[in-house]
């Protein structure tokens, strides 16, 4: 048996799977996170670490199987992030994650060092601040005595996969997510390195997702209740391992949209996908010799989240507010949602964009405000789409997984404001840990190649699009987009405010 591990922003979900990667049990362990004013993200590592151990235990516990029948460990985790390491390989301070925008301003001068076209076309991304770099130059430029401490920066999965076996380095997929890796070289850019005045040794060694990196050492093994020497297979991020959770290993799998806390739609090509427009990004796929092109936005599973605790303190449940926003349609009467809550990459890639509800009147309750969230994270991947859609990639129909693919309200505003069919997949929250399973299972030699991963989940509910609605919803989409383009000087006027 094989034990996965997907390190979320919210918690770590241990997963049991079979030597084909079929899943067999799962928990989640959750822990916190520190969202604040100013652009602040961040996260204890000690947390991650904790959460595995007693995630592990647990999922042994409620399996009913002794550690020693697991054959070897696998890894996925959230990206984008920056683990600061001291010499001893212990955290320096709290862990920024990939939702952090602190460093606006060592973002600009890595701008104006390197260019966005230059960059764009050597990393497969924008220079911004959710990346892990600009993180970097913000705690060298504002805790100088952090930086004096650090000796490696890492991923979340990394950080974990070192405390398991003693052995620090990243894989492509977490690596071209970093802002310093250059995907035609396969290395670490000495040009964004050098801008930045980062030196590359700072940084782990990159090697393949499915690389056996050791064994489980005496003390991770009893942390974990698995057995010393258990195999650890590298893995990747979640963005990718998504990818393959939900089939998706080459370009004639189509597309697929995660709606979790951030949500994204991808796809697998054989090249990045350079957008003129730079509206998506490229991440290294974990299948060697491919790519994911991804369009992510901040706050997808995360604004309704937001909605529902905010009018749930009101005395409103999830499953009540859901069946109420099933009952009315916000854009029809004139209520938009700009899901802007964390700022926000694809399309607009603002880290200055701000939430915002447009066209409120006295009679909009509840059940319109959860709507209005709903339909505004589906108009601004309408817009990701078209990243897509217009650089030759076909968007025919859309799997969808990640949490809020649990909800049938969510998934028919899918369809009718993307005007094609769109499917639930039997995985839905449960595709990175299944990802990080079959990844861990080539890495083991257990099956020839990721191609198992399509006979894992199937399709359990079809929404087609109300084709009658198809001008209605372009004109909608135009309006929402019309909603950022005026509002767009007023959130760079509000920060500037005294």
């Amino acid at each position: 048996m094989i034990v996965a591990h997907d390190l979320g922003t919210t918690g770590n979900k241990a997963s049991l799977h079979d030597e084909q990667g079929r899943t067999l049990a799962a928990v989640t362990v959750d822990y916190p996170a520190n969202f604040a004013a100013g652009g602040v993200a961040e996260q204890d590592p000690e947390h991650w670490w904790e959460a595995v151990g007693t995630a592990t235990r647990r999922l042994l516990e409620v399996a009913g199987v002794p550690g020693s029948a697991v054959v070897g460990v696998g890894l996925s985790g959230q990206m984008m992030g920056a683990v600061f390491l001291d010499g001893d390989h212990r955290p320096v301070r709290p862990a920024m994650i990939w939702a952090d925008h602190r460093s606006t301003e060592q973002t600009d001068r890595l701008l104006a060092e390197v260019g966005q076209d230059v960059a764009y076309r050597r990393l497969g991304h924008r220079i911004h601040p959710t990346y892990t770099l600009p993180k970097m130059m913000w705690v060298r430029d504002h805790e100088p005595e952090t930086w004096a401490r650090t000796r490696h920066v890492c991923i979340a999965k990394d950080f974990v996969v070192h405390r398991l076996t003693g052995v620090l380095v990243t894989d492509p997929s977490d690596a071209s997510g970093t802002d310093a890796y250059d995907q035609s070289s396969g290395e670490w850019s000495d040009l964004l390195l050098g801008s930045a005045g980062i030196a590359p040794g700072v940084l782990p060694p990159v090697v393949d997702s499915t690389t056996v990196v050791g064994g489980l050492t005496p003390a991770a093994a009893a942390h974990t209740g698995l057995q010393p020497g258990t195999p650890v297979v590298l893995g990747g991020g979640d963005g990718p391992m998504a990818a393959v959770g939900a089939g998706v290993i080459t370009p004639a799998d189509g597309a697929y949209v995660c709606l979790g806390s951030s949500s994204w739609i991808s796809a697998s090509s054989t090249e990045p996908l350079h957008d003129p427009a730079m509206r998506s990004m490229t991440f290294n796929h974990v299948v060697p010799g491919h790519f994911v092109p991804t369009a992510t936005m901040q706050a997808g599973g995360a604004s309704l989240s937001w909605v529902v605790q905010l009018l749930g303190a009101a005395g409103g449940g999830y499953e009540e507010l859901l069946l109420e926003a099933g009952r009315v349609r916000a854009a029809d009467e004139g209520l938009f949602f700009l899901p802007y809550l964390l700022g926000e990459r694809s399309p607009h890639w603002n880290a200055g964009a701000a939430g915002v509800f447009a066209g409120l009147q006295r009679h909009h309750g509840p059940g319109h405000l959860v709507r209005a969230v709903l339909e505004g994270v589906a108009f601004n991947l309408r817009t990701c789409i078209g990243a897509f859609t217009d650089n030759g990639i076909p968007v025919d129909d859309v799997d969808v997984i990640g949490g809020g693919a649990t909800s049938d309200v969510w998934m028919q505003v899918l369809a009718d404001v993307w005007q094609v069919p769109v499917r639930r997949r039997s995985i839905v929250a449960d595709a990175n840990s299944l990802g990080a399973a079959v990844t861990a299972a080539v890495g083991l030699g257990l099956v020839p190649d990721f191609g198992v991963a399509r006979s894992l989940s199937t399709t359990t509910a079809e929404f087609l699009p109300d084709s009658a609605r198809g001008d209605l919803s372009n004109a909608q989409h135009e309006v929402f987009l019309d909603a950022y383009d005026r509002l767009e000087p007023w959130f760079d006027r509000r920060i500037a405010a005294p």
